[in-house]
């Protein structure tokens, strides 16, 4: 009988979210372009299951520092080119503001109004995330926690915010970016290297990669906006000439192979961007171009369109707390000891093996963080989202009415 009753609560709660799925997918206006938030939710998505898989916080000597298992294993570089993912979101960030301010234009909105909107989703989670690490750093230093450990859990957590500050300049300049050619800016990071590496100039010139190296996915989701990508021979051409491009320049120019940064290594090639970063990113925005008609097809699937929205609802949520899930569950078992792959030393497979049985906690953690938290970037728009949906509900209801007083008109009565 208990079995009995497992398998159909199985069976309502697989209804619930059927049902549940059908409405999002009903609610969801016919001309959205699915495509374009399945990719930003992958984006997403590879970028958290990156830094869980790479980043270890190791207790040593009384204090927690950072490490990686791509320092003793570096054959396993392959990883970040997996989930190094962030071209991609510059790419979709760039279509959809693009194209969000030509709309808002054409509607009579200003500037102020369009820019205010876009950057209020990005800063409020952003603050909730600021706010809760200042207090946790003043508790934790009056603790008498060392400065060290602090220093490195609050640049671990606060790690998201430069991704914040370049992508809210780029989408401030976007009037001025609309039809900016992305060789521009590709020609930009390629004399910044030139001078740092070649030519011995300054390490900080590296910097201005920051807005260049970043400036050049962005400009192409402008390109994509005006469809000069719309045929598949765009998507190749970046796909193999990208490729073609990084593997050169990792394997004759000296550039690292792992696309994220390794401690302790003397070349970085994400902190700052450099040419083989950008030269990587272009060829995964090839890769991007060619899956959206896959991905429309997939999205036209209720269970499968619910997750990206709801992963879309809560982008900023999930990229700026992850790296708090992965403190918070490290730091509440640490009276359980050394557990593997959680506090001891990233420099074997077992750890890896470890880590990945690790995730489906980290997971829980983000869980707790969103729904304490999802608020802050979704306050204005739930009204919204729940009058589509009954809308779209609204729309099918009156569908069924009307079929039914046409049949019962064309039903003949009996005597």
């Amino acid at each position: 009988m208990r079995q009995i009753r497992q398998i159909r609560q199985i069976r309502l709660d697989t209804d619930r979210i059927r049902r549940g799925a059908a409405r999002v997918d009903a609610g969801t206006p016919p001309g959205r372009d699915r495509a374009v938030d399945a990719l930003r939710a992958l984006a997403i998505l590879g970028v958290v299951l990156g830094h869980w898989l790479v980043t270890a916080l190791v207790a040593d000597s009384g204090a927690l520092h950072t490490a990686s298992p791509l320092q003793a294993m570096p054959w396993l570089a392959p990883i970040s080119w997996v989930f190094q993912t962030l071209a991609v979101f510059f790419l979709v960030g760039g279509h959809v503001a693009t194209r969000g301010y030509a709309s808002a234009r054409a509607r009579g909105a200003t500037y102020r109004q369009w820019l205010t909107g876009r950057l209020s989703r990005l800063f409020r989670p952003a603050a909730a995330v600021l706010t809760l690490w200042t207090v946790t750093a003043a508790a934790l230093l009056l603790s008498g926690t060392d400065f060290e450990t602090v220093r490195t859990l609050v640049k671990l957590a606060l790690s998201p915010l430069w991704f914040l500050v370049v992508f809210a300049g780029l989408t401030a300049a976007t009037p001025l970016l609309t039809r900016l050619n992305p060789l521009w800016p590709l020609a930009v990071v390629l004399h910044v290297d030139l001078i740092r590496f070649g030519l011995g100039g300054p390490s900080w010139l590296g910097w201005v990669n920051v807005a260049a190296g970043w400036l050049v996915p962005y400009t192409l989701g402008a390109a994509w906006t005006r469809g000069e990508l719309d045929r598949a021979r765009a998507g190749w051409v970046l796909l193999a000439g990208g490729a073609a491009a990084t593997a050169a320049l990792v394997l004759w120019a000296g550039y690292p192979a792992s696309m994220v940064g390794v401690p302790g290594t003397a070349i970085s090639n994400l902190d700052p961007p450099t040419l083989a970063a950008v030269t990587f990113g272009l060829a995964q925005c090839g890769l991007a171009l060619l899956l959206r008609d896959r991905l429309r097809r997939t999205m036209r699937r209720p269970l499968a369109w619910s997750a990206v929205a709801l992963v879309n609802l809560s982008a900023m949520t999930i990229f700026l707390w992850h790296q708090t899930a992965l403190m918070a569950t490290t730091a509440t078992t640490i009276p359980a000891g050394h557990l593997l792959g959680l506090h001891t030393r990233p420099d074997d497979l077992t750890w890896v093996a470890a880590r990945v049985a690790w995730l489906p906690v980290f997971g829980l953690a983000l869980t707790i963080c969103w729904t304490a938290f999802r608020t802050y970037e979704q306050a204005p728009r739930p009204r919204t989202v729940r009058t589509g949906i009954r809308t779209g509900i609204r729309t099918r209801a009156r569908a069924r009415a009307r079929i039914r007083i046409r049949i019962r008109a064309k039903t003949p009565h009996r005597a």
